[in-house]
């Protein structure tokens, strides 16, 4: 799993010779109707958005995120229909690695629940077991493109371990909701690492909305 910023809005507009920051030009574009629009105290104003649920604002600025993960959890991220996505294609490139990926025991009482306490030998089992699939599928794929079989059909012999890129953009209130609902416990653990990795890259970059949120 791989997390890091590709893009933020960035502001044009100038104030008192100032260039705006991302959440400068949220609020800039939250005071349209005020004649203080100029205004570049802004902390108590998103706080206040935020507090009163006043969303639309925070659609004004948008963050670009590349995350690399498996076909497994690909799928559970482009759920998320608010956000623009591209992905690596199996069509069009050939696959090259594969994640490897701990086992937990599943909760008998919560199917959306997992726990880290299998004995050694059940993980050590795993593990073999994953390398050796990786291994046979991988053979199998390669050998696949070696014979002339299309990419988009030889891509049937790859497990769900299989690596893949994703570039995934959306506005600051989108980022919130996905930040808020895939750090839950309920999230699956490779998944949550994901939207934990994208929590500090959101924080770091949007300090006061983050610090309005109560994530700092």
């Amino acid at each position: 799993m791989n997390v890091r910023l590709i893009a933020v809005t960035n502001p044009l507009v100038e104030i008192q010779n100032e260039k705006l920051n991302p959440e400068g030009l949220i609020a800039y574009c939250a005071r349209v109707s005020s004649p203080h629009q100029e205004n570049l105290d802004y902390e108590k104003l998103l706080a206040y958005c935020i507090k009163n649920r006043h969303w639309s604002i925070f659609e004004m600025v948008d963050m670009t995120v590349e995350i690399v993960t498996s076909r497994a959890i690909s799928p559970q991220i482009l759920r998320h229909r608010s956000f623009v996505f591209q992905e690596f294609s199996q069509r069009y490139a050939q696959v090259q690695s594969f994640e490897t990926y701990s086992p937990r025991r599943q909760d008998t009482k919560n199917r959306q629940h997992s726990i880290n306490d299998l004995d050694a030998s059940t993980v050590t089992w795993f593990a073999e077991a994953q390398e050796e699939i990786r291994t046979l599928c991988a053979e199998k794929y390669n050998g696949a493109i070696d014979k002339g079989i299309a990419k988009e059909c030889a891509r049937m012999l790859l497990p769900l371990s299989t690596q893949t890129k994703l570039y995934m953009k959306g506005s600051v209130r989108s980022w919130i909701h996905y930040i808020e609902v895939r750090t839950d416990a309920a999230t699956q653990k490779e998944h949550r690492d994901i939207a934990e990795a994208v929590k500090e890259i959101f924080t770091a970059k949007f300090p006061v909305t983050a610090s309005a949120l109560g994530w700092t």
